[in-house]
């Protein structure tokens, strides 16, 4: 079933999705003090081209310097990302087959907003 998800997710939004945060990671590589948020910015390409399957967990070491980082990444790249999200989002929801591509795109908000401190791992079995 997972895999059907990502092949739907990929045509309707995880394309759109993948080449935001990799035009994104482009941008943040052009000044170098910017790197590390490039690298978070093609890790959340991957996981938006293909999120199901994956979650999203908090590291145990992250701490203070994680959230001025993510200070930071909001405001270089995580408010047009996250609006990416939103508005795919919405579009999503306007089919049945969609909704669920759509509450997958509106749980990655978070992460698209405060990248740094996360890990994406493989999902549970529950």
């Amino acid at each position: 079933m997972r895999t059907i998800l990502n092949i739907i997710w990929v045509i309707f939004a995880g394309w759109a999705l993948f080449l935001a945060y990799v035009v994104a990671g482009i941008l943040l590589c052009i000044p170098i003090v910017t790197i590390p948020w490039a690298i978070a910015s093609f890790r959340l390409a991957n996981y938006a081209f293909w999120p199901f399957g994956r979650e999203v967990i908090e590291k145990s070491t992250s701490g203070f310097g994680s959230l001025l980082g993510n200070i930071i990444w909001v405001v270089l790249a995580g408010w047009w990302l996250a609006l990416t999200h939103i508005v795919s989002g919405v579009a999503l929801c306007i089919t049945i087959i969609g909704i669920p591509m759509a509450i997958a795109d509106f749980k990655m908000v978070p992460i698209s907003l405060m990248p740094l401190g996360k890990e994406i791992v493989p999902a549970r079995n529950r």
